[in-house]
């Protein structure tokens, strides 16, 4: 059974910026790394499978 993502543990991004502004909350599932624009809640998640999320990561990075 698949919970919303509303009942997830969201955690805001460490690169988010301290005025509120470019917040980045991301959420572990079991199945997928949710992603999600703090400003805007109600606009649905950004979702990847676990296997590919270091690799997410590592692109956005520039690694």
């Amino acid at each position: 059974m698949s919970i919303g993502t509303t009942q997830l543990a969201w955690f805001k991004s460490s690169y988010s910026g301290s005025q509120g502004d470019s917040c980045v909350e991301v959420a572990m599932a079991e199945q997928a790394v949710h992603v999600r624009d703090s400003k805007d809640v109600e606009r649905p998640a950004f979702s990847v499978g676990r296997e590919e999320w270091l690799p997410f990561v590592k692109f956005v990075a520039g690694r």
